[in-house]
């Protein structure tokens, strides 16, 4: 079974950098697509980016754009989230998420079937 682990959250200012990782266990993973969302307790899972297998093409949320990067290593089997410039609304739990099927990275949480269990992010202001 294949299993994706989050890691690299906590609490940070306003204004830091993170970055997020999200170790895939499978040597391969068939489709390949990745995508991370976030979710903050009351409300819907939020899209913030997404990758194809190859790493050729990302797409990111308007709220996120210019500040969060995603990236892959797929010889490391390890999906990245770079973060900069955080801000306080930027608080949630972070999810990476799979496609076992696809390797296009489309922005909506139905596309994959495979989901870490979260890293908190906390920004203080």
């Amino acid at each position: 079974q294949v299993q994706l682990v989050e890691s690299g959250g906590g609490l940070v200012q306003a204004g830091d950098s993170l970055r997020l990782s999200c170790a895939v266990s499978a040597r391969t993973l068939s489709g390949g697509a990745m995508a991370w969302f976030r979710q903050v307790p009351g409300k819907e899972r939020e899209f913030v980016a997404s990758i194809t297998r190859s790493g050729g093409s990302t797409i990111y949320a308007d709220s996120v754009k210019g500040r969060f990067t995603t990236s892959r290593d797929n010889a490391k089997n390890t999906l990245y989230l770079q973060i900069s410039r955080l801000k306080p609304e930027d608080t949630a739990v972070y999810y990476c998420a799979a496609s076992s099927t696809s390797s296009a990275n489309v922005p909506k949480s139905t596309w994959y079937d495979l989901w870490g269990q979260g890293t908190q992010v906390t920004v203080s202001s």
